[in-house]
């Protein structure tokens, strides 16, 4: 919870694939409030109070991926919606002329793209969506202390560019509004 509300006012594109990653802690726990207490955040070094809220925070999360049926996959609404607003953003700064920086990096990912959806199981979903589950899947890979390619690697890398510059651009215009005509 505190590391998901900085991340959303300093990084979108980190802050999604936290919550994804919260998502899938939650499932680990088997959606149990009392085993993610007793198990997880017992573990973190926080006031009794900072860890109460944390408690809420995880029990809201629960109920509502309960409610709306993403229990053993999918993701919730409230993510989906953040995915949509970046989705609609890179939509605003490819159709503008004012971005040249933004076209030439996703220009330069493109092919990267392409190719990650033509192995993917869904080739229906949008570039953004690509590219984050494209980073979400090397973080996993990681984190099992399995190998990557350098040919992966390499895509990774001009992917989170990507992905930075969109999070960038969004931050602003949040903060000042951007001009896209």
């Amino acid at each position: 919870m505190f590391i998901s509300q900085e991340l959303r006012k300093t990084n979108i594109a980190e802050y999604l694939l936290y919550m994804w990653q919260v998502e899938n802690i939650i499932r680990a726990f088997d959606c149990s409030l009392t085993r993610i207490r007793k198990e997880y955040i017992a573990r973190f070094d926080y006031t009794d109070e900072q860890k109460e809220e944390l408690t809420d925070w995880y029990g809201n999360l629960i109920r509502m991926m309960n409610q709306e049926g993403c229990r053993e996959q999918g993701h919730l609404q409230i993510n989906k919606v953040t995915m949509q607003t970046l989705v609609e953003l890179h939509t605003q700064l490819l159709a503008s002329t004012k971005f040249p920086f933004y076209n030439a990096e996703y220009y330069r990912v493109l092919p990267y793209i392409v190719e990650l959806r033509n192995r993917g199981a869904n080739k229906e979903e949008n570039e953004v969506e690509t590219c984050f589950n494209s980073l979400y899947g090397v973080m996993m890979l990681r984190l099992q202390k399995k190998e990557i390619s350098t040919n992966t690697e390499h895509a990774i890398k001009e992917i989170t560019t990507f992905l930075g510059m969109l999070s960038d651009y969004y931050k602003k215009d949040k903060e000042e509004g951007l001009k896209f005509e």
